[in-house]
């Protein structure tokens, strides 16, 4: 009887033994699996802030576009609408238009520069906001002094 209790806790050691291995061996599966997900993850993350960053930077140049045409239709209102409409007609259109265009300028700049919520930081780099608010300003000047010129320039 005893021999035989001696054999079943043998038996019984080897099977915990081999168990213990086995978990062992899972345990270091699951962690490496765990790495590959979390880099994957990490990865995921930078590609959406990627894509996030770059869909700003679309945004952006809609707005400048959309400033350009405003700038390029206030000036050109005198022009075009000579002889067509009114000359109060065409000093108004020529100002909504040109302050329009002065919006959409720092629309534009407002929009690339005020992040709500922080996003992940992604792998590509943002465009300096100095250059922005620089080049915008400008483009703002531009309309602005093209709506002085069409207050106080000669009539069409």
């Amino acid at each position: 009887m005893v021999d035989d209790v001696d054999r079943r806790l043998a038996q019984a050691d080897g099977r915990l033994a081999q168990n213990a291995e086995t978990t062992k061996r899972a345990a270091e599966a699951t962690a490496g699996a765990a790495v590959k997900a979390k880099t994957a993850a990490e990865r995921a993350t930078e590609l959406a802030a990627d894509r996030t960053l770059f869909a700003a930077e679309r945004t952006y140049a809609a707005w400048v576009r959309t400033g350009l045409v405003g700038l390029a239709s206030g000036i050109g209102s005198n022009k075009l609408l000579a002889g067509v409409v009114p000359g109060w007609m065409i000093l108004g259109t020529g100002t909504v238009l040109l302050l329009f265009s002065a919006f959409c300028f720092g629309a534009g700049v407002w929009r690339q520069l005020v992040i709500g919520t922080a996003p992940a930081e992604p792998g590509i780099r943002r465009i300096p906001p100095v250059i922005l608010a620089v080049v915008n300003g400008f483009l703002g000047l531009v309309a602005l002094t093209a709506l002085v010129g069409l207050w106080v320039g000669p009539a069409g």
